[in-house]
């Protein structure tokens, strides 16, 4: 079947055709439901996820983020996130920062609005940048940041 992905063509027809052949499995999460991830880490792989898309060729893979705070302020409509970005290298964390903190008020933006738009309330985000040098390589330091 041919499909174009750039222009749409084709992309239902083919979607419907691997639907009808795909077996019925089990529902594994109740309705509404799309995970079994905490919000917390989701938090992280989305701002993990800004760094890669804005630095582009900059920052290797060697970037981790871990959420300091998550606290959720029900009476405002508020979830507070503190959050760091470690890196392996000196050099990198100026690239995170940016020029006068651009990137990273970026990298911020970018994630606090898809935030609000998952978690649907207002989200404070507060970013930190921290060279840890050699955490790729140290099981402890990947045992604390939960990989």
């Amino acid at each position: 079947m041919p499909i174009s992905a750039l222009k749409g063509e084709n992309l239902p027809l083919l979607l419907e055709l691997i639907e009808k052949g795909l077996p019925e499995g089990p529902q594994y999460f109740s309705e509404g439901e799309f995970t079994d991830q905490t919000e917390r880490f989701i938090a992280a792989e989305i701002i993990r996820e800004k760094v890669f898309l804005l630095t582009r060729q900059e920052i290797p893979y060697g970037a981790a983020v871990t959420i300091d705070e998550f606290t959720e302020k029900e009476e405002k409509n508020l979830i507070v996130i503190k959050a760091t970005i470690h890196t392996e290298r000196d050099a990198h964390k100026p690239i995170l920062i940016g020029k006068k903190g651009a990137m990273l008020k970026e990298i911020g933006k970018q994630a606090r609005e898809e935030l609000e738009a998952l978690l649907g309330c207002r989200i404070f985000l507060e970013l930190f940048v921290r060279v840890d040098r050699g955490w790729t390589q140290n099981h402890r330091s990947l045992a604390d940041m939960g990989l």
